[in-house]
């Protein structure tokens, strides 16, 4: 008799911990009717629903118009998301609307350090982390599940899809209640900077199971940032894709090397700084993808152990017929160093 699997649950790994977390998936329902009823009986309706205008509309439903009736008792409402107000730059009593909760800002340079390491490579986000490769000889090898590798890149600078051929890739995923502010995952200079026009899909792992590719279908900003110059970190050329998601109504470029001050547009010939403020997603969910050049960098063993960990029911690990696992990682902690992998056989 086959195995019935809950598809309705979906786990991770906390890092911290190590223990097995079951997510809070926000709208799963109407997500789940979305991608399965609607997508298959009205395409054109789905279509109109993933467009900018709609994406627009259901934020505004969702953020200021739900969720404003829930702030009458702010403090609650905030600790029931599982914020820390412990990290938050501002008191958090002035976290008073959707908007400026999605979009706090923390101490991050005392409760999100960094590794004492040049060559590490760290997390752009508060994410839940999968790594993976592009080459079909390694293990880590997932190519063709979370997106079309040349059609995420985009059309504008196919030179970068000969680059990063046979590289390893990290997603990292933003559910509603994280700090959405991205950081410079490595130091090192801006080379190419893009947008890629696309439409607006969820990032909920129904949603990314449902469909074929979805990262690469979805708006995107590309960041080509060389880390072999003086003061990088020495890994190659590194692409960090930031992919805008339902609801999400843009990505704001507002660098900032020290704190949050004096924010600049993200630009070709800038220098990013390791840890420092990229940018800010609009409240919702989305996700980070960082594309490595091939041989130049080693995940950490804890996130490849428990990539391929088969005793948690992710949803990830039931569409793609392979043990692929998420763990939950802080902005600025190690998931990846400088180093070439180890032939084997």
């Amino acid at each position: 008799m086959a195995k019935t699997l809950d598809i309705t649950v979906h786990q991770y790994f906390e890092r911290e911990t190590n223990r097995v977390r079951t997510e809070q998936l926000y709208g799963d329902r109407l997500i789940r009717f979305l991608y399965c009823r609607l997508r298959e009986q009205a395409p054109a309706i789905f279509k109109a629903v993933t467009g900018q205008r709609m994406s627009d509309f259901l934020a505004f439903l969702n953020y200021e118009l739900f969720l404003s009736r829930r702030l009458s008792g702010n403090g609650r409402f905030l600790q029931a998301c599982g914020l820390d107000l412990r990290e938050c730059h501002d008191h958090p009593t002035s976290l008073d609307t959707p908007k400026k909760i999605f979009e706090r800002k923390i101490r991050y340079w005392q409760c999100r350090p960094m590794p004492d390491d040049d060559r590490a490579v760290v997390s752009p986000a508060d994410a839940r982390v999968l790594p993976g490769s592009l080459s079909e000889c390694s293990g880590l090898f997932v190519k063709g599940k979370f997106f079309d590798y040349e059609e995420l890149l985009g059309p504008q600078n196919e030179n970068w899809h000969n680059v990063f051929r046979g590289g390893d890739f990290v997603v990292c995923r933003l559910t509603p209640e994280k700090y959405h502010y991205n950081h410079a995952p490595v130091s090192g200079t801006v080379v190419d900077f893009y947008t890629v026009d696309g439409i607006y899909h969820s990032c909920n792992p129904h949603a990314v199971i449902a469909l074929v590719t979805p990262f690469s279908k979805n708006r995107r900003v590309v960041t080509v940032i060389d880390t072999d110059v003086p003061g990088g970190t020495g890994v190659g050329l590194v692409a960090m894709i930031e992919v805008v998601a339902l609801m999400i109504g843009g990505i704001t470029q507002c660098y900032s090397e020290t704190e949050y001050r004096d924010p600049l547009p993200t630009r070709v010939g800038m220098f990013l700084r390791k840890g420092s403020p990229k940018s800010l997603y609009l409240p919702g969910s989305s996700t980070d993808i960082l594309l490595f050049q091939k041989e130049r960098i080693l995940f950490c063993d804890d996130l490849v152990r428990n990539l391929r960990r088969g005793d948690i029911r992710s949803r990830f690990s039931w569409a793609f017929g392979q043990p692929l696992a998420e763990t939950d990682v802080k902005v600025r902690s190690l998931i990846a160093r400088s180093g070439k992998k180890k032939e084997t056989g």
